[in-house]
């Protein structure tokens, strides 16, 4: 259990059974009476928002969080399925847990789990992939005075947008947390 005065802005708690962050935290003592805490808290599961007050004397449930390192292994075709770096043991995560993500998975890629009674609540994908286009149109010459984009496929069907001078076949950096181009990786 957590009391109030050790509440602080990234610290996660526990409210009704559900993991929730602090995201903006403010100590008030007015002229009379007790202390506040007041808190605005992101639910980690969801994403959605509220406002709590404490006072000193209340207590905060921690949550039963666990970081893990895992490996993506395969998809068995209805989830996706991850080996622990410790133990091998696998786990599988429904595809609603990765969203667009899933589309950035690389075999025996390192992974981070964030997990909240053993159920993966956040699972965060190496900053940057390497992938080849496999579909895009030609660029036009001439306009090249401002950073013009065209869409671009690569081999598992997510479509980003890619400078002109980027051809079928190159190797593209892409950024997992936004999905969106990083730079052209030079043939070898």
């Amino acid at each position: 259990m957590y009391s109030a005065s050790d509440l602080k802005k990234g610290l996660k708690i526990q409210i009704d059974g559900q993991p929730w962050q602090i995201t903006e935290f403010e100590f008030c003592k007015p002229g009379k009476g007790t202390a506040l805490y007041r808190c605005r808290l992101r639910n980690m599961i969801n994403g959605s928002g509220m406002e709590k007050t404490y006072r000193p004397t209340d207590r905060i449930e921690k949550p039963d969080l666990e970081e893990r390192e895992m490996y993506y292994s395969y998809n068995d075709g209805h989830h996706y399925v991850f080996s622990d770096v410790e133990t091998y043991e696998e786990m599988s995560v429904d595809p609603e847990v990765l969203g667009k993500q899933a589309y950035f998975l690389l075999e025996n890629s390192l992974c981070k789990f964030l997990l909240f009674n053993g159920e993966p609540i956040e699972i965060t994908l190496p900053t940057f992939i390497e992938k080849e286009i496999v579909e895009t149109e030609p660029g036009a010459r001439g306009d090249t005075a401002t950073n013009v984009m065209k869409p671009a496929r690569i081999d598992n069907g997510y479509e980003i947008q890619v400078p002109l001078f980027i051809n079928i076949g190159d190797i593209v950096k892409i950024d997992t947390r936004t999905g969106d181009y990083a730079e052209r990786i030079s043939k070898a």
